[in-house]
């Protein structure tokens, strides 16, 4: 003869109160996990528009270096990169500009505009590139990174691909 096993109070409170707190571990347990993992499972964007400001802050046939930051999250890691592209507007003419990387591509050196020399200097290795960005003498392999450029309501923007 199956004898049935009667609940007695202790025993019912036991297991209510442990249902009742593997409820609240999951309603709590759930969003912290969700918030540690978080991280890991974004994407960074790796090219987008930047603005670099109207056209009148850029002189006419003089290249203008313009700075600007980007942040790089990785998981927890967050890194900030500088970066530099020098602005040229050609004419007067909205779609007349081109930005070219201050990256040397030898050794990626910080170029700089030499007025005198009418074209960026590399010092490290001495190579000099033209006002187009082309390579004039020196070691780089190629010329200057170009970026692509538009201008929307009277603000010029380059398009910036990282990696």
């Amino acid at each position: 003869m199956a004898r049935s096993h009667k609940l007695d109070r202790r025993e019912f409170v036991a297991i209510v109160l442990a249902f009742l707190g593997s409820i609240m571990g999951v309603v709590v347990g759930l969003p912290a996990i969700g918030y540690l993992i978080d991280p890991a499972t974004k994407t960074q964007k790796k090219e987008d528009w930047i603005s670099v400001g109207p056209p009148e802050n850029y002189p006419i046939g003089t290249p203008t270096l313009f700075s600007f930051t980007r942040t790089t999250v990785n998981g927890w890691e967050k890194t900030v990169n500088s970066y530099g592209v020098y602005i040229t507007r050609w004419t007067d003419a909205v779609d007349d500009i081109s930005a070219f990387s201050n990256l040397c591509t030898h050794l990626s050196c910080r170029v700089t505009w030499n007025e005198d020399e009418m074209g960026y200097i590399c010092p490290c290795h001495d190579g000099i590139f033209d006002d187009q960005g082309e390579v004039v003498a020196g070691p780089p392999p190629e010329a200057l990174q170009e970026y692509e450029t538009k201008v929307e309501e009277d603000v010029i923007y380059i398009y910036f691909k990282e990696g």
